[in-house]
C-alpha cells in the first residue's frame, strides 16, 4: 500500500509544481507563498478545532486527531520551518527557471535521502532498488546537460544556487518526516504545521515584501494559486500516510516522488511551452525506468 500511496504522491507533486510556476510568472514569491500556506491552514483548520473539542464531526475517522503535547507541536514547528525554508528557496528558483530544470534538480534529493537513511536508519538497497537509484542519477545528469542549450549555466547562476539548496533542505525534511511519522498522527503533522507555516510566513511576508511593495515585484492573484495548496495538501496527505506504515523505506517513497519531474515535465511542454523537449523526453525514459525497477526491488 505504501509504494501506491508514494507513486499517488509524485503524480499530485507534478501538478503542484505546475501551478506553483503558473503562480509565480511575473508576481511576488512571497505573498504566493503566504496565500499557498493560508489556503492549506484552511483546508486542514476543521481538523484542528475538532481536536480542540469545538465538534465531533471527525471522531473515529481518518481525520480525528488528539491535541498533541508540547512536545509534539515542538516537533511539527520544527518541521514546519524546514520545509518553509526548502519552500522560499523553491519558489526563487522556479520563478526564474524553466520547470523542466527545475525538476532534475530536485531528482537530486532521493540520493541525499539514501545516504541519510543508510547512516541514519540502517535501511539497505537491493539490486533493484540500486539499479533504479543508478538510472535516476544517469537522467539528472542527462538533463543538466540538456539545460546548457537554454543558455542556464549551473556555476554562475543565483536561482540554480537556490533549487539546489532547496533540495538539499527538502532531502533534511525527508529524513526528519521518517523520524517524527513515528511518534506522530499524520493528520496531526500536516494540519498543526501547516498553521505554524502560515504563522511564519505571515511575519516574513510583512517585514520583507509589503514594505517593498511599490518598487519591488508586485502582486497580482492567480486562480493558479489556491491550486498549488490543494494539489500539495493532497500530496502531503498521501505521503505521509505511506511513512506511517512500519515497512515503508524512506530512501525508496523519497526517489518514487521524484517521479513529479514526468508530470511537471508535460506540464512544462503543454501550457509553458519550453524548450529541448526531444532531448529531455528521452532523458525522462531514464527515470520512468528507474522508478519501475524501485517498484520491483520493493514488491
Amino acid at each position: 500500500m505504501w509504494l501506491t500511496l508514494a507513486f499517488a504522491s509524485a503524480a499530485l507533486l507534478g501538478l503542484y509544481d505546475a501551478a506553483k510556476k503558473q503562480s509565480l510568472t511575473d508576481n511576488a514569491v512571497l505573498p504566493v507563498l503566504l496565500l499557498n500556506t493560508l489556503f492549506s491552514t484552511l483546508l486542514f483548520l476543521p481538523m484542528i478545532l475538532a481536536s480542540a473539542g469545538a465538534f465531533g464531526w471527525f471522531d473515529g475517522t481518518l481525520f480525528e486527531i488528539a491535541p498533541g503535547t508540547l512536545r509534539d507541536h515542538g516537533l511539527v514547528a520544527l518541521k514546519a520551518l524546514i520545509v518553509l525554508t526548502s519552500w522560499i528557496f523553491g519558489y526563487f528558483g522556479i520563478k526564474h527557471l524553466p520547470i523542466t530544470i527545475v525538476g532534475p534538480i530536485n531528482a537530486t534529493r532521493p540520493v541525499m535521502v539514501l545516504v541519510g537513511a543508510m547512516l541514519l536508519f540502517g535501511e539497505r538497497l537491493n539490486g533493484y532498488q540500486w539499479t533504479g537509484v543508478l538510472l535516476a542519477l544517469v537522467s539528472l545528469f542527462l538533463l543538466s546537460r540538456a539545460s546548457r542549450r537554454e543558455g542556464v549555466d549551473f556555476t554562475h547562476n543565483i536561482w540554480i544556487v537556490c533549487v539546489v539548496l532547496s533540495a538539499i533542505v527538502g532531502a533534511v525534511s525527508g529524513l526528519y518526516d521518517k523520524f517524527i511519522m513515528t511518534q506522530l498522527q499524520p493528520v496531526f503533522v500536516q494540519s498543526w504545521y501547516n498553521l505554524y507555516q502560515l504563522c511564519t510566513m505571515a511575519v516574513l511576508t510583512a517585514a520583507l515584501w509589503w514594505p517593498r511593495r511599490r518598487t519591488g515585484s508586485p502582486f497580482r492573484w492567480s486562480w493558479a494559486i489556491p491550486l498549488i495548496s490543494i494539489f500539495l495538501s493532497a500530496a502531503d496527505f498521501v505521503y505521509f500516510y505511506a511513512l506511517s506504515d512500519p515497512d515503508a523505506m524512506i530512501s525508496v517513497v523519497s526517489m518514487i516522488r521524484r517521479g513529479s519531474v514526468i508530470v511537471s515535465f508535460l506540464c512544462g511542454a503543454v501550457l509553458f511551452r519550453e524548450r529541448n523537449l526531444r532531448a529531455k523526453a528521452v532523458d525522462l525514459a531514464f527515470i520512468l525506468i528507474g522508478m519501475v525497477f524501485l517498484w520491483l526491488g520493493s514488491r
